[in-house]
């Protein structure tokens, strides 16, 4: 019986996984996520702080966090309209999973260029 709910068990979190990458893959979806993460901003702010993304790519990758409800999208009332993105409460939940993951990645960089420089990780 324990063999069967371990089972259920790792099913259910494995379909968690995927959902979770769902949402975050990409090369560009992450960035957007933390450049939200300083606050609101509109489309140009964004691609300003990723410099490398295209228009077109920032639009779609906005649309598609938008509908998975990471980020809101306001739009005012003004002359010229102005559009302002910022994160959701689910958006926000993922800032500790960020610091893990940008922390992990400080790690893998300094073991990776520890490696290339003089053939040793780092300890």
């Amino acid at each position: 019986m324990t063999k069967m709910k371990n089972n259920t068990v790792c099913q259910y979190k494995l379909i968690a996984s995927r959902d979770a990458l769902a949402v975050i893959q990409g090369k560009w979806r992450i960035p957007i996520i933390i450049s939200l993460t300083y606050g609101n901003k509109r489309f140009g702010d964004i691609q300003k702080d990723i410099q490398d993304i295209s228009p077109k790519m920032l639009s779609q990758e906005l649309k598609t966090l938008e509908e998975y409800k990471i980020i809101s999208r306001k739009l005012y009332d003004s002359m010229p309209v102005m559009v302002e993105y910022s994160l959701t409460p689910l958006g926000l939940s993922l800032h500790k999973l960020l610091d893990e993951l940008l922390n992990w990645g400080v790690h893998f960089r300094d073991e990776m260029v520890g490696k290339k420089k003089g053939g040793k990780t780092k300890n």
